[in-house]
């Protein structure tokens, strides 16, 4: 009987899910923000929920993460579930630990508060140094929803600009989340002790709260969500012009480095280059789009089949929303005058 109980609370998220993400990915442009939102509210509940697993049980392997020492004492935990994830005990994004002589900082803390008890745990067996900061790349759930864990411990969690701001006020349905503690809005340098972790701002994926994190030693770069590496990135509150802009920035800025993207694998400069290729090939469909007078619900209708190139990206059911998202940022946007 309780096996059963648990398949069906599992069946019923899953439809729920999917349902959500149907109803997110079918709408229409800016207009269907509106369903956009209420679709992810449905997923950021449902992932914020306390998983079936107790945290006696619940495991890296159960939470679908693999932790990888990326350089030494650089960890990242790599979220290998598709979206959306079959429970909500499955982390959907990737999370990161850089130890120093003297403590740790956490980047990005999953989308619940028992993810980010495993999170805890996972520092603990691989050091005795206490956690100093938790690093919020941005102030979406699946990176911000396990804050809770640790500021009941008063461990400070830094976010940048506006992200109190939009957490309080539930934006992109952040409604419960607990907000960062600490806002930085610079570039700012965090010692762990003897080793460096250098904070940058960038913009263009989440309305002005995203960072990046950069150690120097180790040369490993964490992007947060500037970076979707083989999965359709997410793009409902984004400015993709100056998502590109960030990117060849980062690429001309740490050409060497390893990078932990908020999601997929860890990858290198190529990992940057492959998203910039993705932007440029929405910008160029949309242009053609703009040039033959095309309706969005045209495009959506036309250009529904994922490219080739894409085929085996996961996140598909974002697919729609990133032609949405091109449509409204580069088809009705006006002409740069040529300077004569």
């Amino acid at each position: 009987m309780l096996k059963k109980l648990k398949l069906n609370h599992l069946l019923a998220f899953a439809i729920a899910v999917i349902a959500a993400i149907m109803s997110m990915t079918i709408g229409q442009g800016w207009e269907p923000v509106v369903a956009q939102n209420q679709s992810q509210t449905q997923v950021q509940k449902q992932a914020q929920k306390p998983a079936e697993a107790t945290l006696q049980t619940i495991s890296l392997q159960n939470a679908g993460l693999q932790l990888q020492e990326v350089a030494q004492g650089v960890y990242a935990l790599i979220a290998s579930t598709d979206f959306p994830p079959v429970s909500p005990a499955v982390a959907i994004a990737n999370g990161g630990i850089v130890i120093g002589s003297e403590s740790v900082l956490v980047i990005d803390s999953f989308q619940n508060s028992d993810l980010a008890e495993l999170l805890i745990a996972t520092v603990k067996s691989l050091t005795d140094k206490p956690i100093k900061y938790v690093l919020n790349t941005h102030y979406h759930f699946d990176h911000t929803g396990g804050n809770v864990a640790f500021v009941k411990q008063n461990i400070p969690v830094i976010g940048r600009g506006v992200i109190r701001e939009y957490i309080q006020s539930g934006k992109n349905n952040t409604n419960g989340i607990t907000p960062p503690t600490v806002i930085v809005n610079s570039q700012t340098d965090i010692w762990l002790g003897d080793r460096q972790v250098r904070i940058e701002r960038v913009d263009g994926h989440s309305a002005g709260t995203d960072l990046v994190a950069y150690v120097p030693d180790a040369k490993v770069l964490f992007t947060g969500d500037m970076v979707f590496n083989k999965r359709i990135p997410y793009t409902g509150d984004s400015d993709i012009r100056q998502w590109q802009g960030s990117l060849y920035r980062l690429i001309a800025t740490f050409p060497e480095a390893k990078v932990v993207p908020g999601h997929g694998d860890v990858t290198d400069v190529t990992g940057l280059q492959a998203q910039q290729a993705y932007f440029s090939w929405l910008e160029r469909s949309a242009l053609e789009w703009k040039a033959q007078i095309l309706t969005k619900e045209q495009v959506l209708e036309k250009f529904a089949r994922v490219p080739d190139a894409y085929k085996d990206y996961k996140f598909q059911r974002l697919y729609n929303l990133t032609l949405s998202s091109a449509y409204e940022q580069f088809t009705r946007s006006q002409n740069i005058p040529l300077i004569p």
